[in-house]
């Protein structure tokens, strides 16, 4: 909470995979931990990559986290929260919409609100909610990997099957790591349109 006007606010921790979102949201929890603030942490269901009810990063760093609907939020986060004064939400790129509001409202109750995820798809598009929630928030941070072609700050996340580029026309999401995604730089980034 700022001292002044005792308000709440939402940070958001963004980049492309592998920049080290979610390491610095884990970062954030333990600093907040340490200080001696009570914190709620929350993920989506759809991701599982570090277990169901855990936020983990590719580093092997992990919490304990609540597993909440990405299509409508706010009940499972209103009724899991019990005073706490720091909200965690990893993966906020497999939310819909309402995890905006959801936030808004939690900083407006006073809470500091982290939030990570990705800033674009595999096709180097805005993907939301994050967007939304970069231009609402009071603090953003966008991370950047190094490229796995050319070795370059890396900021696109390309997607592969079976080892080629995704096709623009494949399903926006889909949960996966090392074995799906690398980490590209605006040049190397392909997206197949044939």
């Amino acid at each position: 909470m700022h001292a002044i006007t005792n308000s709440g606010w939402v940070e958001v921790v963004t980049g492309c995979m592998f920049s080290g979102k979610t390491e610095e949201l884990l970062r954030r929890v333990r600093r907040a931990e340490i200080a001696g603030q009570s914190v709620a942490a929350f993920t989506p269901a759809i991701d599982d990559r570090y277990g169901t009810a855990t936020i983990g990063s590719h580093a092997g760093r992990r919490i304990e986290a609540r597993v909440v609907d990405p299509e409508d939020p706010a009940p499972d986060i209103h009724a899991d929260l019990n005073g706490e004064q720091v909200v965690a939400v990893d993966e906020a790129n497999f939310f819909s919409e309402p995890l905006v509001e959801v936030c808004r409202d939690l900083a407006d109750e006073g809470r500091r609100v982290i939030v990570s995820g990705t800033d674009q798809t595999f096709r180097g598009e805005p993907f939301s909610p994050i967007p939304e929630l970069m231009a609402t928030a009071e603090y953003v941070e966008k991370f950047q990997a190094i490229c796995s072609q050319c070795g370059e700050p890396a900021t696109r996340n390309q997607r592969l099957i079976e080892g080629d580029p995704a096709h623009y026309d494949d399903p926006t999401i889909m949960v996966g790591a090392e074995e799906s995604y690398e980490a590209r730089c605006r040049s190397c980034h392909v997206v197949r349109r044939d």
